[in-house]
């Protein structure tokens, strides 16, 4: 049975994104050589990523020409990718397809054998899953920043969702790396 994963970087005040989409720069403040490794490890324990539809639009227009950086641009170009969304109906991204229904899609796929899943930034798309309880670890970079205002990484809910700490590191620059599961009732 695979896991699915969600992973983001977050500010100290709970967004992963400023007001505008895809205003990461606060991502810099955490980005170094421990984050490089952590980000070359996901190439190596999974095979698929899925995203929302707006974070896929950004991800494949950056990936296919990014430039220097070596074994992510590898493996986000190679690897197996989902795109969520109602309304693209070509992905336009090597190695990827479209899925409008991503719970049944993802109860299927991870009852199969393989790597884990990954989920990369998809706030709404993270949190529709969270809540059908697919989840089984959320990992988040604290970015040691108050952004302000933006759009929270954790959407608001009917009720509360413990998660037990399962690993923690801090980086050198005072970023925090934070691995949860939900606790199951």
């Amino acid at each position: 049975m695979r896991k699915l994963i969600v992973w983001n970087l977050m500010t100290l005040d709970g967004y992963f994104e400023g007001t505008k989409p895809w205003d990461i720069d606060f991502h810099n403040f955490a980005w170094g050589p421990e984050l490089q490794r952590y980000a070359e490890q996901f190439g190596r324990e999974s095979d698929l990523l899925v995203f929302g539809r707006k974070t896929y639009e950004g991800m494949a227009a950056y990936w296919p020409t990014a430039e220097g950086e070596g074994e992510i641009k590898a493996y986000m170009n190679s690897i197996a990718k989902i795109a969520v969304s109602r309304t693209m109906s070509e992905p336009g991204w090597n190695n990827a397809r479209v899925v409008s229904d991503p719970i049944p899609e993802l109860t299927r796929l991870k009852q199969e054998d393989g790597k884990a899943i990954l989920i990369f930034g998809s706030a709404e798309l993270a949190d529709s899953l969270l809540k059908a309880g697919l989840i089984d670890e959320i990992r988040v970079c604290l970015v040691p920043v108050i952004l302000g205002g933006g759009n929270p990484l954790f959407k608001p809910a009917e009720s509360q969702m413990p998660l037990k700490l399962i690993e923690s590191s801090t980086t050198e620059g005072g970023a925090m790396i934070l691995r949860y599961e939900p606790v199951k009732a």
